[in-house]
């Protein structure tokens, strides 16, 4: 709580610089990684522009508060993605979180865990594991469910701090790129008040296939897209939690791009995808999350 207390004074004092503020989701070890000794470290190298976050052994939230008097209460935790081995920290967190605050939304990038990696070329790592798929499997197996856990805890975590960000705790969603989207699915389907969002936009998501058939009775409002050409071939996972939602008479939207790719996040190509964080917009527009909220409207 004092730790939470200082960073939010830091918001404060900084005015308009906004800076930002990393805020650790669970108190004292995260469990199930309670023996991990590994540092968390940045690849600046292997795309250029877009740094790989990997080796996480503390969950946190990087705090970006929408700036005061356009602040509306509402709250976006964002889940980049990277196969569970390294976080897209930039074109799909960063970014958008900077493009939310726009919007008045205060924005969260959650730093979750992944797969440990030996080298300083997490990425490179990770395609050489993909040729093997037991191990793979061995590894990834104990590591979702802790990733899973943090989505959630995440949640948890902001919702209980919600009035010292001023933010309304009725009003926080959550969105996840490729990996990162099933922590915004696995999240939406949470029967805990307090680990289930408000909202939830899984974009090219992978969905787990341990969620349950049906839609929950609680549902949020969700966002979904994805490209017609996505080369892991995730679509089809994108339409059927669209039918889940439908068939359960919840509040859905679905946009399928022609094209861009898997993983097009912030980044402009020149494809129709371009234009989802647009429609990301519209889409908290007409759900009314754009709207100053009376509980929470940022700090003035």
């Amino acid at each position: 709580m004092k730790r939470t207390l200082v960073g939010i004074l830091l918001l404060l004092l900084t005015g308009s610089s906004r800076a930002q503020n990393t805020y650790p989701i669970w108190p004292g070890h995260a469990p199930g990684s309670e023996s991990w000794k590994w540092q968390e470290q940045i690849d600046s190298t292997t795309l250029p522009g877009d740094p790989l976050t990997y080796n996480i052994v503390e969950p946190a939230l990087i705090g970006y508060p929408a700036a005061p008097g356009t602040a509306n209460g509402t709250a976006v935790i964002i889940c980049p993605g990277g196969s569970f081995s390294y976080l897209h920290i930039r074109t799909e967190g960063t970014d958008v979180a900077k493009w939310l605050n726009k919007k008045g939304v205060t924005a969260f990038v959650l730093k979750y865990r992944v797969v440990h990696s030996g080298t300083s070329h997490p990425q490179k790592e990770k395609n050489e594991r993909a040729k093997d798929t037991a191990l793979s499997r061995r590894l990834l197996a104990p590591l979702i469910p802790l990733a899973l856990a943090d989505g959630r805890q995440a949640l948890t975590w902001l919702r209980k701090h919600a009035a010292e960000f001023g933010i309304a705790p009725n009003r926080i969603g959550i969105m996840g790129f490729s990996a990162g989207g099933a922590l915004a699915v696995a999240s939406a389907f949470s029967e805990d008040p307090s680990s289930h969002p408000d909202f939830s936009a899984p974009v090219y998501a992978w969905v787990p296939p341990f969620l349950p058939e049906m839609a929950p009775k609680n549902a949020p409002p969700i966002f979904i897209a994805a490209a017609t050409d996505d080369e892991l071939h995730l679509v089809p996972m994108s339409l059927d939690l669209y039918r889940k939602w439908l068939t359960g008479g919840h509040p859905a939207e679905l946009h399928i791009y022609s094209k861009g790719g898997h993983g097009f996040g912030m980044n402009r190509q020149d494809q129709p995808s371009d234009t989802w964080i647009d429609r990301f917009g519209d889409w908290l527009q007409i759900q009314g999350f754009l709207k100053r909220s009376s509980e929470g409207a940022g700090h003035e």
